[in-house]
């Protein structure tokens, strides 16, 4: 049993942030439905990276565990109050929308909260729900550029750089899973559901407290360098450096010791606090050159003893084998009926009586349909004639 078993979460959203805030709910014990169209939630037919998968495809395999699937046309005057009854019971409502059409389609906070005062309606959105961008397309590449994190890293002369996950949609995810969170203990002291409403602008930029703060208050200027230092606001030496067979990452080390284990002895008696700001850009062209004399495994025999921050750059075939990874469990396995043996991230938060568990792999279009409405007390023959009428669909 989860720590949320009991609730139920009805599960609006499409694409990533919405579903994978949806999935953590049901990580922790929730009973997830999912609410899609008969024809699929859009990203059943978007690949991540060319990966199709049999039936289902891997971006919505990994979003969308221990959920269950009510595939059902809201536009259907009929699918719409399935839906509606489904609020009576529900204890959180998860959408993505963009701002005005959960109005448009009769199922905003103010409607459904009529119909149970007690729900938890978690609206996500881009920019927000009202201002001068409200109708901008919230996509994670774009909150990526406008919340200022791309300069944050590289050399100055070189584009912007993006991060190479969706890491506004995640960073977006985990807000509103923690509002939902939130919500659900201020109801339980009062008994009260509410509105909770996240953007991903927000989201981005609250992430950044440290970064931005240094700005706003510290008076800082967000300034590249020549070097591809890994970040703006951190002194030399800091980033990623060839060696002689792969990469290593050094993070601040203390200069005069480091230079005497690299070799470098331009580095004895240089202040780590001023010389490491004045002389960012040399500090980094040499170490970047000595270090290319060794390979990864000698240099982190090295540096790792002496207590510099060091380490080696995985990429996914290396995350996976890492015997830190495995001793943590940090994957999960296990058999889908369509998709045969997958291998996902597991679960992150532990808890040591409530522990997190997988119930079910991702689901067809429309597998739980008639389980769900029998659940919500639709008789059996009336189920017959939504799904014949095409206002439902089980797969």
């Amino acid at each position: 049993m989860g720590i949320l078993s009991g609730y139920r979460v009805l599960d609006c959203s499409i694409a990533m942030a919405g579903p994978f805030a949806a999935q953590r709910l049901g990580d922790l014990g929730a009973d997830v439905v999912k609410v899609e169209p008969v024809t699929g939630e859009w990203q059943r037919h978007a690949s991540a990276g060319g990966a199709r998968g049999n039936r289902i495809n891997v971006s919505f395999l990994s979003l969308n565990r221990n959920k269950r699937s009510l595939a059902v046309d809201l536009k259907a005057p009929e699918g719409k109050a399935i839906l509606l009854d489904l609020v009576k019971s529900a204890d959180v409502f998860i959408q993505n929308y963009r701002p005005g059409v959960a109005k448009r389609l009769g199922v905003d906070y103010e409607t459904l909260s009529a119909i149970n005062p007690r729900l938890i309606y978690v609206s996500m959105s881009g920019y927000g729900e009202s201002g001068p961008y409200v109708d901008r397309p919230g996509q994670d590449l774009l909150l990526q550029a406008l919340s200022g994190a791309m300069l944050s890293a590289g050399r100055e002369s070189d584009p912007p750089q993006p991060a190479g996950q969706f890491l506004a949609d995640a960073i977006t995810a985990y807000t509103a899973f923690e509002g939902a969170l939130a919500a659900l203990l201020h109801r339980e002291r009062t008994g009260e559901g509410q509105l909770v409403q996240v953007n991903m602008l927000d989201a981005m930029a609250a992430v950044q407290m440290q970064e931005i703060s240094v700005h706003t208050v510290g008076g800082k200027a967000q300034t590249r360098s020549a070097e591809p230092h890994a970040h703006s606001y951190i002194r030399a030496p800091y980033g990623v450096f060839e060696t002689a067979d792969h990469y290593i990452v050094v993070a601040f080390a203390s200069l005069d010791a480091f230079g005497t284990l690299i070799g470098e002895p331009s580095f004895a008696g240089m202040d780590d606090e001023t010389d490491s700001w004045a002389h960012r850009d040399e500090i980094f062209a040499k170490t970047r050159e000595r270090l290319k004399a060794k390979t990864t495994a000698e240099w982190l025999d090295i540096l790792l003893p002496a207590g510099v921050w060091a380490g080696p750059v995985h990429g996914y075939a290396e995350l996976v084998e890492d015997p830190q990874v495995r001793h943590n469990g940090s994957f999960i396995e296990y058999d889908h009926p369509s998709e045969g043996r997958v291998k996902t991230p597991g679960f992150p938060i532990r808890f040591s009586k409530t522990p997190s568990a997988l119930d079910r792999g991702a689901p067809q279009v429309g597998e739980h349909s008639r389980e769900i409405l029998a659940e919500a007390g639709i008789a059996a023959d009336e189920i017959d004639r939504l799904l014949a009428g095409g206002v439902v669909k089980q797969d």
